[in-house]
Formats: C-alpha cells, structure tokens, sequence
C-alpha cells in the first residue's frame, strides 16, 4: 500500500498550525425509494455545488427521453443506472457552506461504507437517515439505525422525506417521529433532529419552508453546519498500524522506513517503541518526509508517515505501533464482538474467513454466536450456529494467530474490524473484548529454543499440495528418508493416514474438508513447535484453508510446496479408478472433477511431476530446505 509520506510534508511539523477550511464526512442511509439520492441533488443544485450547466444538461436530457426530471438524476453516473430509476453504485458528493467542506457518502449497499468505516478510508463523522413519510419505518430504516450506532456515529438527524405527497401533514410527521424515536430508543440511540423535508420541492433543505409553519426547527444545510466534529484523539495513547516496511538502497541508503498512519497519539523522535503483537522494540531514529524543508521531529494522529529506527528490528505489516510509556494495545487470538453481517451466504461456525483489523488480516472462524439481535424486529436468539443476513450478533471470534487492537470503549478506531468471505467484504464490527479462553495454554519449563537445541534444527512445516495422483505422498515419503537419513527430526502427516484416526467422523463436503484442514494446521503447528520437521501430504483445495495453515504455522516456519501435474496424467496414477467414478457421478464432490482446485499463486516451490522424474523433484525440495535452515 502506498503511503502519503508527501502529505505529511506538505502540512510541515505537527507544531505549526494552519488556517485550513474544516471538512466534515456524512454518510446518508435510507430503505431504498426513499429518496436518498434526490435530497443529495436538491442539495447540491440549492448550494451552487454543481458544475456549470449540469443542472441544464440533465433536464434537456430528460425533455429529449420523455421523462419527468429528477433530482436524483444529477448523481446517476451511468445511463443503465438512470433506467432503473435507482442508484446501484456508491457515490461521493462534495459541497461546501459558509463554515465547512462537505464529503457526502452514498453507499447503498452499505459494504463499501462499511469498509470505508473500519479501514479509515472515509470515516463518517455524522449521519443522514432518510424515511418516505408515504411509507413511514421500515425494515431498512431500523436496520440502518442498528448498524450507524455499531459504528459509533451518535450525530444522526433523520429527515422525513416526501412531505409533500402527504399535504405537508404535521400528523403524519409526528407518528413516524414516535415511531422511529421509540427504536432509536430501545438501542440507545437519540437522534440529533427529526427533519420534515421535501427533497424534490426543496423543502426545508438549504433554506426553511413557508409550506412547514408548524415547523420550528433548522433546515438540512442548517443541520448539517450544526453537527460538531469530535476532536482527533491525539491525547490518547499512540497507535500507529504498521502498513509496510520499505527499504531504500539508492545511493547507499540503507534506512528501512516503517510507514503508516498515526491513528492516536503522538509520535516523536527518540520514543522507544513497542511493536504489537510481536512485542519487539527500538527507538525511534528519524521521522521522514518527502521534500520537507528540514525533518519532522513529531507526527500526530491523522498523519500518514513514516519512521526510521535506531535498532534494526524484523516486523511486519499489522503490527501496531505504541509507546512503551503508555498502555499497549491488547493482543489476543480469540475475541468477543459484536457484528452486523451482510454476506450473502449466512456466517456459519467453523467456517474459515479472513478478519481485517486496521492493515492487519488473519484467518478467523465463528466459534461461538451468543446473540443475535434481528435488526429490524429487535427480537434476539441465543440458541444458534449462523448469523443471516441483516442480522446483528454477539459473537465470540477465534484467530489463527494473535493480532492487536483496542476494545471500542478504549479507541474505536483500532476496535473496528471486516469479515471477508471468499474475496468479499460480507460483515464488520467491533471488538467489545479479549476473550478468555476456559481452557489457558500451559507454558511449560522446556522452550522451542531449548527443544531446537537439542535437534539441531529448527522447526519448519512442508506443506505439499495438489491433486489426488499428482505425487504428494511419493515426494513427501521420499524427501522424509533423505531427511532422516542426514540426521533430521521428521514426521509425515498423509491425507490418507490421519482419516483412519483423526479424522475418522469428517466427510469430503466442503466444510468438511476445512475441518480436516484445519486439524492438520493445528498439529503441524504443535510438530513445528517441537522443532520437527513435519511434511504435510494434503490436497488442501482452497486458498483459504492454506492460508490459515499458513498463519497457524507462522509464515517463518511454513513452505508451500505445489506438486503439479495435468488432470489426465493423475488420473492414469489412479489404481483405484477413482477418477473414472468420480467422471460417472458416483464420487461426488471430487477435487478436479466435480470440486474445484484453487491452485497456489505464490507456492514457495513448484515440483511438475507429469514432467520431471521423482528424484529431480525431490532433489528440488531438499535444497529448498537447505536454503531455509542456511537464511
């Protein structure tokens, strides 16, 4: 990820102040038709926001289409878009009052407000819900509440929309007002204002209504200027998540530069640091900045920077930097959160996903749902193993390694969390706490280093994956002897071998299948930890599923070895024809044929069985080896 290092020369030292013009995000929310995106183009065309001639260009081409003209044809991008009559992609408007820069965040779907909110990337500091006075409170709107006040965003002024198809009726306003303050009320919420407004006749929108008498409140722009920015966290402990760690070598540079955005706090040179989880060390050397007229000696919270050290230390993405005079952040490898989740397949215990904690990503299962509160309805249940869509739950998270955070009463902004499922952003929330775990890891008296000492080897996992036929057990089997025989502690983990006993109750479904995965990882884990090295002959189909074996391990101890060969060149491996029942449908859910094989991007080593000899391969593996215990 690049970092802005450029940004934080451009704004100078963090003791100079600047005469700046305010900016403030605001996200708007509503159940869709309820005008969201008409309010938005009444707002912009009442503020002079829009470019030059837009407002025209947009009625001419509704005169030529034969159609009404709306305003919410002001931010429909596409033509598709505007012949659906409803907005399908997130949109960032920008317009400004007579006190502050507005950023107004449309995101209908929610992920992407949802991914902005927790990786920082807009955070919104205050919120639009929109309600059709026609249709009064709906699921979404209650939904919406639900999920603005899991973020944090207390600022919310909920517009009545539409007044003028209800004749302006201060009835009608006044029962979808109780309605939806008496929700807002049962999650602890109260709402800044309730709003009548008329976004297609700009009533009460950037100036107050003749046609609202009964009205004595503020128009939207009004609202809008009245919201308050909360003041940056820059009294509270320093939190820097690490986003990369780059090295310069031009010209004899040899800095390493750990760069990223202060979240909390401040950042001075000569801190002595502490790096999270991995709890390493080292004072800061420099702060660095690009074209400044002399070095920053301090950066505080919302600078993307970067620092040298004094002591070259081996850190890596998702740490979390803090001052060791100040209280760290938490680490823990199980958490209790809660969570809105909006995958479109329901989040399911035992389950692989990916959790992304500021520049942080581990893989996590659900192991555990305590509540869950159905969002629109408030009704909760507590004896379940899925959270579905829409829903809120209280959730207990378990992590494949440790990572770092805060919990939401402590800095929201390192409580934040997503849930990736298959490469999509499906959930979010936030961490409320560590959790404890009933069963406690056991520190004996004897350590890695010791056992290592006594092997005269480090543990290291050798990771074999491919199809079935392909020559992982061969390679592995192979590679074991040589091992042995050159005085290697070694032990083989065969896919075939751990289901007569380990695995003995898994099935080859899908879930099944990661169970398996999972059971290994956590063994070859322990092996590793005894300072074994330990192959692994598994076909281990998903990306996901090696990746968590990955992190299980730790990156430092694990190889992925990919043993590639055609589909037709197993299946004339195959001495028990199962290739052949698999292509008739007696085998189901058979990897290659009627179940997918997500081969390595990235393997550490790739053997081609259908084209090298088994001793090539082999030999292949066993320098790779060497090369890890020579780094």
């Amino acid at each position: 990820m690049a970092v802005d290092l450029k940004r934080f020369a451009e704004k100078g030292t963090c003791n100079e102040s600047h005469s700046v013009p305010e900016d403030m995000n605001i996200v708007i929310v509503g159940h869709v038709d309820h005008g969201k995106s008409t309010i938005i183009g009444r707002l912009l065309a009442d503020t002079d926001a829009l470019p030059e001639g837009k407002l025209e260009q947009v009625r001419e081409r509704c005169r030529r289409n034969s159609r009404p003209f709306e305003y919410a044809f002001l931010l429909d991008a596409l033509k598709d878009e505007q012949d659906q009559g409803i907005t399908i992609d997130a949109a960032r408007c920008f317009f400004k009052s007579s006190k502050r820069r507005y950023i107004i965040i449309d995101a209908p779907g929610h992920i992407e407000f949802l991914k902005n909110m927790v990786t920082g990337a807009a955070r919104a500091e205050a919120a639009l819900l929109v309600i059709d006075a026609t249709e009064g409170v709906q699921e979404n709107s209650k939904r919406h509440g639900t999920l603005l006040s899991m973020l944090g965003i207390s600022q919310i002024s909920v517009l009545i929309n539409k007044m003028d198809l209800v004749g302006y009726d201060q009835g009608v306003f006044d029962r979808v007002v109780e309605e939806y303050r008496t929700f807002l009320h049962s999650i602890n919420v109260e709402a800044s204002s309730f709003v009548p407004v008329s976004g297609m006749a700009g009533d009460n929108i950037a100036i107050r209504s003749s046609s609202m008498p009964w009205y004595s409140g503020a128009p939207l722009l009004e609202v809008l200027d009245d919201f308050m920015n909360p003041p940056l966290p820059i009294d509270k402990p320093l939190r820097m998540p690490v986003q990369g760690v780059y090295r310069f070598t031009n010209d004899g540079d040899q800095r390493r530069i750990v760069a990223g955005t202060v979240e909390s706090g401040r950042l001075r040179v000569g801190d002595t640091i502490r790096f999270s989880p991995s709890g390493k060390q080292s004072q800061v050397k420099s702060i660095e900045a690009f074209n400044a007229p002399q070095p920053p000696t301090e950066a505080v919270t919302g600078w993307a920077t970067g620092f040298t050290l004094s002591e070259q230390i081996y850190i890596t993405r998702g740490e979390i930097a803090s001052r060791v005079d100040e209280e760290p952040p938490a680490v823990a490898s199980a958490l209790r959160v809660n969570l809105f989740w909006l995958g479109k397949k329901p989040l399911q215990i035992g389950k692989v996903y990916h959790l992304k904690l500021g520049a942080a990503k581990v893989a996590a299962r659900l192991a555990e749902v305590r509540e869950v509160l159905d969002a629109s309805n408030l009704t909760r249940d507590s004896k379940r193993e899925r959270v579905d869509r829409h829903e809120v739950a209280e959730c207990v998270l378990r992590l494949s390694a440790p990572v770092a955070f805060d919990t939401v009463d402590t800095n929201e902004h390192t409580s934040r969390f997503v849930i990736v499922d298959d490469y999509e952003i499906a959930g979010g929330g936030i961490i409320l706490e560590p959790y404890q775990e009933s069963v406690v890891w056991h520190q004996g008296l004897v350590t890695y280093e010791d056992r290592c000492r006594v092997l005269g080897h480090e543990g290291l996992v050798l990771w074999f994956t491919g199809l079935s036929g392909s020559g992982k057990s061969t390679i592995s089997a192979a590679v074991e002897r040589h091992l042995n025989a050159a005085g290697r502690a070694t032990y083989r983990l065969d896919g075939d071998n751990i289901r007569h006993g380990l695995s003995s109750d898994l099935g080859f479904s899908g879930a099944d299948r990661d169970e398996n995965i999972r059971r290994i990882a956590e063994v070859a884990a322990l092996f590793a930890d005894a300072g074994l090295i330990t192959l692994v002959s598994f076909i281990s189909p998903t990306a996901a599923m090696r990746q968590f074996a990955r992190e299980r391990v730790g990156a430092a101890r694990f190889v992925e070895i990919h043993v590639k060969a055609d589909i037709e060149t197993c299946a004339k491996r195959d001495p028990k024809g199962m290739y052949q029942r698999a292509r008739r449908g007696e085998i189901k859910e058979f990897t290659g044929v009627s179940a997918p094989y997500e081969a390595p991007n990235s393997p550490d080593l790739v053997v081609e069985t259908d084209a090298r000899s088994v001793e090539v391969c082999v030999a292949d593996v066993l320098e790779l080896v060497r090369a890890r215990e020579g780094a």
